[in-house]
């Protein structure tokens, strides 16, 4: 039997970067299996529903690479994929599951539950107490045919016999056992026709072939009415194997990183920017913070993961081939926000000039800056050995677009004498009279200049990464310039001059 997997989120607002993750270990798994990845939309809650999050999702899995090969969106030969388009198919085994005597209709209305749980403390609807309950294990069979007929509003649960040991061989938690006595009689199908999530996602993961369920921890504890339907339906010898992830962490380690704790410190949880009706639901994306989407992969993959060896950096597709479910921790990974910053560092220097040009022209587009692809391709090479993010390059690179708004006045008063303006200004013109200014041309004249005027190196490159970028922290001083041009260039150096000269005047005085 080929793998089939499913990544199935709900369209209650952006996607969390642990639904990301998810997604992830699921896409590895099916491409490390020659198997299949699915998008299923689980969106039964009709009142969690939020306009635009179905497109949202798709569209983080895409910019993330993590492609389904059916799903919303995508096609294939097994949907619906869309779980509000499937609503038949629910209604259908639901009343099956009570032909067999493996649930029931109840009547109980939302007030007497309500009341039931007023009288008893952790009132809950299960063996003990469904016998005192309007259901139809104990009302007389033409009292709930009655009902049914008049439409009175009705859910169907789950008879939950008392008594049994379900065992789950969980992939990464070993044995997992439950005690049938110890649960309640779920919900299987709403008074709106609606199923819940334990019935929906049983029928769909069985009618899609569905052969791994890999999922987050939080619904370890719901798999025990999982099996439980399995052997209901009489589809135990399907049933997929089931691999609980464990949590990711807060970046100080204790408890569960939450959409919250974006604001809180500052960091991206999500992969794509998210605009919400208000400031508070709105969030910010790795995306728009400017990682590159392999960067994230990367990081996220490593979440939980080992590969059994000290590397650290892996394309998708050497994710994929060394991925296995039998490396995933069964304890929480801490979203360390520094790592991720420093793989984006390492994907963007290992990324082509040209492509990085591609990523910097919106940026420099929206600043009203030079965007042709030369030019920014000559960029890339001089910044990504110094940027952490996408939008580093117009930032703290906009000197190079511009011209310098900000001169380090503690460096220039430490590097500028103005004892060196006579040969300074000397400099300038030998510059605004070079034959060839190609960096390699540039910096042989300028050398040949200080030998010949008994300067250092310390002296003279100093002041012109101040003159060219305002900072000791820009590119290479001649490719600078030769990016530049001469006319800015010898513009930028006689506008330092002043600047120079100001800053020393003022500290004299």
């Amino acid at each position: 039997m080929s793998v089939r997997v499913r990544f199935a989120p709900s369209p209650t607002g952006a996607l969390h970067i642990g639904g990301v993750r998810t997604a992830l270990y699921n896409y590895l798994f099916a491409r490390k299996n020659k198997g299949t990845f699915i998008l299923r939309i689980e969106d039964t809650d009709q009142n969690r529903l939020v306009p635009g999050a179905e497109d949202y999702i798709i569209e983080a899995l895409k910019w993330t690479g993590l492609i389904p090969d059916e799903g919303v969106g995508f096609g294939g030969d097994n949907g619906p994929y869309r779980q509000s388009d499937r609503k038949d198919f629910y209604k259908k085994y639901a009343e099956q599951l009570v032909e067999l005597g493996h649930a029931y209709f109840a009547f109980d209305t939302p007030e007497a539950l309500e009341a039931q749980r007023q009288a008893e403390a952790n009132f809950t609807y299960n063996h003990h107490t469904r016998n005192s309950l309007s259901n139809s294990l104990n009302l007389p069979s033409n009292v709930v045919q009655d009902k049914l007929q008049a439409g009175e509003p009705h859910v169907i649960r789950l008879k939950v016999e008392p008594g049994q040991e379900i065992h789950i061989q969980d992939l990464i938690r070993g044995e997992v056992v439950f005690q049938s006595s110890e649960l309640d009689d779920k919900v299987l199908l709403k008074a709106d026709g609606m199923p819940t999530y334990h019935l929906a996602n049983i029928v769909d993961d069985h009618l899609m072939g569905i052969t791994h369920v890999i999922r987050g921890e939080e619904w370890l504890p719901s798999t025990a009415h999982h099996v439980l339907l399995y052997r209901s339906f009489g589809w135990a010898q399907t049933m997929p194997q089931f691999a609980h992830l464990p949590l990711i962490l807060k970046p100080v380690g204790n408890g569960k990183l939450s959409k919250r704790d974006g604001a809180k410190f500052g960091i991206p949880v999500f992969p794509i920017a998210w605009k919400g009706d208000t400031p508070e639901d709105s969030f910010t994306g790795f995306r728009e913070a400017g990682f590159l989407p392999q960067a994230v992969i990367n990081f996220m993959a490593l979440l939980g993961w080992h590969p059994g060896t000290d590397d650290e950096i892996f394309s998708l597709d050497e994710l994929v081939q060394q991925f296995s479910i039998e490396h995933i921790s069964k304890s929480g990974a801490r979203f360390d926000y520094e790592k991720a910053k420093w793989f984006n560092q390492r994907y963007i220097q290992a990324t082509g000039d040209a492509e990085l040009a591609g990523h910097i022209q919106p940026l420099a587009e929206a600043r009203g800056y030079r965007t042709d692809a030369a030019f920014l391709t000559s960029v890339a090479a001089l910044m990504k050995e110094r940027v952490t993010f996408l939008p580093d390059f117009v930032e703290q690179g906009y000197f190079l677009f511009e011209p310098v708004s900000t001169y380090d006045d503690a460096m220039v008063q430490k590097k500028w004498n103005p004892a060196l303006q006579p040969a300074f200004e000397a400099l300038i013109e030998m510059i605004d009279q070079a034959p060839a200014f190609d960096a390699a041309s540039l910096e042989a004249a300028v050398k040949e200049f200080m030998q010949e005027h008994g300067l250092k190196p310390g002296e003279v490159f100093s002041l012109l990464r101040l003159s060219l970028a305002g900072t000791m922290q820009g590119p290479a001083v001649f490719d600078m310039a030769a990016l530049l041009g001469k006319t800015d260039t010898v513009q930028r150096l006689r506008n330092a001059l002043t600047h120079f000269n100001q800053v020393s005047g003022a500290a004299t005085h």
